[in-house]
């Protein structure tokens, strides 16, 4: 293989690895803090991108400030949602979240499919087929866009867990839920918002998934599976393990498909999943629990 082709498949995915990181991000964030892996998560992405396409046709807003919109709409919605529903199944056995998630993952799917049908869509800007050369490198212009927000937004999503009170709050209750109740922590209160914000980070990335991939509303299904495999890889309920690991798969996911085939590269992320995981169970930032006896 060419070092130029290889090269090109490196920077294509470390750009693409920007978004998987903020994909995940939500859901590591949901795990970390209330142990619940939310199913419908990839759902609530699509969503995002069919809300945005929407904006897009018929009033000519743009996908990327229409995430100015998605993200108050989403946190509301996620609040409803972990409040009305999820709280309340949380007390009486975690593993109905489960349950809950995925039935809600089938709803969001035939709701999607009712109002815009099954086909294919996609957010086809003005830039969408832009590029720029960068030395021998060609560099598509919305793929840079959506790193660079992918990398704004998970910076912002970094500074509100390690320098505010609500931050230091969820991350108390990552780490130790009872111990936070006793220095006086709205447990309660912050898995709310911590749901909220998980939700809220799901509908800022629809338009750019939008923008990068064609989707339809099951498209979810194959969505949830990567994402999951890179909260795994990383560590579940870590943030930076999310990163690193989406970085990694991204970097994988592009390089398998210009070494060997196009066909292999959705399976690298179950490879590269299981050899991790041989070696090292808790993933790459998790830790073990100990677990009395």
């Amino acid at each position: 293989m060419r070092p130029g082709l290889l090269a090109q498949s490196l920077v294509l995915g470390i750009l693409t690895g920007g978004m998987y990181a903020l994909m995940a991000a939500g859901l590591t964030l949901i795990f970390g803090v209330m142990r619940v892996i939310n199913i419908a998560h990839a759902a609530m992405i699509v969503m995002g991108a069919y809300l945005s396409l929407t904006l897009f046709l018929h009033l000519g807003v743009d996908p990327l400030l229409s995430m100015l919109l998605l993200i108050p709409l989403f946190f509301g919605l996620g609040a409803l949602v972990q409040w009305g529903i999820v709280n309340r199944l949380a007390e009486r056995d975690i593993t109905l979240t489960v349950l809950m998630t995925f039935g809600f993952a089938i709803i969001l799917e035939g709701l999607q499919g009712a109002i815009w049908t099954s086909s294919y869509q996609g957010i086809k800007t003005a830039y969408s087929l832009e590029s720029f050369q960068l030395f021998t490198l060609y560099v598509p212009v919305v793929r840079l866009i959506a790193a660079a927000v992918s990398l704004f937004l998970l910076a912002g999503l970094y500074a509100l867990l390690t320098f505010t009170m609500l931050g230091r709050a969820i991350r108390a209750t990552i780490q130790n839920r009872t111990s936070a109740q006793l220095v006086g922590v709205n447990v309660r209160l912050v898995t709310t918002i911590s749901f909220a914000i998980g939700i809220a980070v799901a509908g800022a990335t629809g338009p750019l998934l939008g923008m990068l991939f064609t989707f339809y509303p099951a498209t979810h299904w194959l969505w949830i599976g990567k994402l999951l495999a890179i909260v795994v890889l990383g560590g579940l309920g870590s943030l930076r393990g999310a990163f690193v690991a989406a970085m990694l798969l991204g970097i994988a996911e592009q390089v398998t498909s210009v070494t060997i085939a196009l066909d292999w590269a959705p399976m690298i992320f179950y490879v590269f999943l299981f050899g991790v995981l041989v070696v090292r169970p808790q993933g790459l930032f998790g830790v073990v629990e100990r677990q009395s006896l």
